[in-house]
């Protein structure tokens, strides 16, 4: 008798800024409370290949002045699209692990997914100590095979992966090229979409998490399948 063919188990990732959120969190934090515009020339550095990210965000970090207290009242007031929690809530009535995999920083994630009422999802992410109002970041998940990354999220993904499972990314920057490069599903709007369509790599388009959540919602349970 032939064996049944494995059915494989879907495992979501999900980037945070600009994905999960309305905007770009942490560019926003360096508009407002760095302390000259030294970010800005690391920024134009890094998106001319000169420094990799990690050098990059490490600088702009370090010239973030903000004392804990001002820090927690400005995340207080970030909003996540609104269709995150709806998705969060489809994905574990189906028994799908979800995770948040970012470039931004442990501290300000869990803040924004607190204030939100998001629970139970694992993150991976960079560290934030916050010393006599200045910030100082870390990057514990690094890969200097796969580049300069300050979170190497390929390696978090293949982490929490296996042959068994079908990955799906969902993301829109340039720190999202190498997680979904290894990904069955992508989903990309923004630099990543560009980006995809320029390389020729399948993806599903997106502007918004309505469209995802739909995604999921129409998709039967155990019928998910790779775009590769």
């Amino acid at each position: 008798m032939a064996n049944k063919r494995l059915v494989k188990k879907p495992v979501v990732f999900f980037d945070f800024d600009n994905t999960i959120t309305m905007f770009d969190v942490l560019d926003d934090m360096l508009v407002k409370f760095s302390i000259n515009d030294n970010w800005k020339k690391l920024e134009d550095e890094w998106k001319e290949g000169k420094i990799g990210s990690r050098e990059c965000l490490k600088g702009q970090v370090e010239g973030v002045g903000i004392t804990r207290k001002a820090l927690d009242k400005y995340l207080s007031g970030i909003k996540i699209d609104p269709y995150f929690p709806k998705l969060v809530k489809l994905l574990n009535a189906r028994g799908i692990k979800t995770f948040i995999l970012s470039d931004n920083f442990e501290y300000i994630l869990n803040k924004v997914l607190k204030d939100n009422e998001i629970k139970g999802l694992d993150v991976y992410a960079n560290r934030l100590s916050i010393t006599g109002g200045r910030l100082k970041p870390t990057f514990p998940i690094t890969n200097e095979a796969c580049g300069d990354c300050a979170h190497c999220k390929q390696t978090s993904l293949l982490k929490n992966t296996n042959i068994d499972s079908t990955s799906f990314y969902i993301g829109d920057g340039r720190s999202d090229i190498c997680a979904s490069q290894s990904a069955d599903v992508v989903f990309a709007k923004g630099y990543l979409k560009n980006y995809c369509k320029k390389k020729k790599i399948s993806h599903i388009p997106f502007n918004e998490l309505k469209s995802v959540y739909k995604y999921f919602e129409n998709v039967p349970d155990g019928k998910y399948r790779s775009l590769r």
